[in-house]
């Protein structure tokens, strides 16, 4: 792998990437016999954990990524991306996972949310994590102390992920205004507190579950949510 994927591929036993899965399937729920696309799928996390007690279709369109994925569950693995959607028919799932893509798909972001409309069952739900321009904000002031990158982010500037490219930042309201299919009925924060902490506190003893319990109990406060590094917009069928 590129050197910027195995770095992140390295992430996957880092008490802060285990704790972001941890908020992100406990906001998601406990899911048992449900059919689910993972749109993005990446090195397979989402897929794996959530195919246990599923039928999961991940579609990816970085083959080194594929390659190296986790595959301890069966799942479908299907190597592409937006196109791939049209192979199946209205209403085939009944959840609908796209974690960190809108961001560096601006182009096709509207068209990936119109065809995840049109997937989606009556009954069923979107899992949307975004990234928050007001969270990469905090970090940069906070945690990095990059005051410069900071100001240049307030005038418009983008962030760059050495993984993946240029942050393109978004108003998911926005967006659901230019598609009427599909509203919001949850958000959540994701990352609100440990964006801005040392790293040399997260591997103390017991840090995770503690922080844990901090994160659960505000992660669907607005004033919070606000402020956090990631939200999470969870979508249904009007």
């Amino acid at each position: 792998m590129k050197a910027s994927l195995q770095n992140y591929f390295d992430q996957w036993e880092s008490p802060w990437m285990q704790l972001y899965y941890r908020m992100v399937w406990a906001q998601v729920g406990q899911l048992e016999g449900q059919k689910i696309l993972d749109f993005g799928s990446g090195f397979g996390w989402n897929a794996n954990h959530f195919a246990a007690h599923n039928e999961v279709v991940a579609v990816e369109p970085d083959l080194e990524m594929v390659e190296n994925r986790q595959r301890e569950n069966t799942y479908e693995q299907i190597v592409g991306g937006l196109s791939a959607l049209s192979a199946f028919t209205d209403g085939s799932f009944d959840v609908i996972l796209c974690h960190n893509v809108f961001e560096y798909a601006p182009k096709e972001r509207l068209a990936m949310l119109r065809e995840f409309a049109r997937l989606i069952s009556k009954e069923g739900f979107i899992s949307i994590v975004k990234h928050n321009h007001a969270g990469a904000l905090m970090q940069k002031i906070v945690f990095e102390n990059a005051l410069d990158e900071a100001y240049a982010l307030l005038r418009g500037a983008s962030k760059v992920n050495q993984m993946f490219g240029k942050i393109h930042y978004y108003d998911i309201a926005a967006m659901l205004e230019a598609d009427s299919a599909v509203s919001t009925f949850k958000t959540y924060g994701l990352r609100t507190f440990w964006a801005l902490q040392p790293n040399e506190f997260k591997g103390e003893a017991g840090w995770a579950d503690k922080m844990f319990k901090v994160e659960w109990e505000v992660c669907d406060k607005p004033e919070f949510i606000a402020l956090s590094f990631f939200n999470h917009v969870l979508l249904r069928k009007k």
